[in-house]
């Protein structure tokens, strides 16, 4: 089925779970990533397949959630969700193959982590994913359907949190603060200290970071 560009208002519902139901699917999973723009720290993922029958509210865009209300939502479909798999691809491996490429391996661990696999995905953004399970691509995805804004809250949380671990490890970062992203203050950090382990070094604001980025993440949280 080809991927949905949709314009106009944006409302997180069940509408795509329901039509690949009426296909014949009957495990649905959202897929969704977190970290594909920072400058340090693993892409992660998550699919996640839910049923309307265990619909929570408030669920949306993870970016458009405060901190506390994901860590919160998290709890809630990691309870509710009938299935949940998590893919982590780290810098290093970012750094080898490009972070294209890590974010549909990350994406593809994700599924292969799900027990029993789906039969359908719906999958944030335009990337097809090389798997064989029939797949829609859903631009704004994680603003239009339920399953994907489930991945999404998922994979920030998870990923948050590995990047506060990796705060206690190099906190002259402030890995706590930004998670990672191209913020004023982690590239002056960088400048200070230079890159650590977790950097992505083919990153233009790892190798150059006196250079001024535009980034529509450049805030710090």
């Amino acid at each position: 089925m080809p991927g949905v560009k949709l314009t106009g208002e944006f409302v997180v519902s069940f509408r795509f779970e329901e039509e690949a139901l009426s296909h014949g699917a009957r495990r649905i999973a959202g897929v969704d990533e977190a970290g594909r723009g920072p400058l340090a720290g693993p892409v992660v993922a998550a699919a996640v397949i839910m049923h309307a029958s265990a619909p929570i509210t408030e669920v949306n865009d993870s970016k458009l959630l405060t901190a506390p209300v994901r860590e919160a939502l998290y709890t809630q479909i990691m309870e509710r969700a009938a299935s949940v798999g998590i893919g982590i691809v780290s810098s290093r491996i970012i750094d080898e193959i490009n972070i294209y490429q890590a974010t549909k391996l990350a994406m593809k661990q994700a599924i292969d982590a799900i027990e029993p696999p789906p039969d359908y995905l719906l999958i944030d953004g335009n990337m097809k994913l090389p798997v064989e399970l029939p797949q829609m691509t859903i631009v704004k995805g994680d603003r239009l359907s339920f399953s994907v804004a489930a991945a999404g809250i998922v994979a920030k949380v998870t990923r948050d949190r590995l990047m506060m671990q990796f705060h206690d490890e190099y906190p002259q970062y402030g890995f706590d603060k930004h998670k990672g992203y191209a913020t004023k203050s982690h590239r002056e950090a960088i400048l200070r200290h230079g890159p650590c382990p977790i950097h992505r070094a083919g990153f233009k604001g790892v190798k150059q970071p006196e250079l001024p980025l535009f980034s529509s993440c450049d805030e710090e949280e």
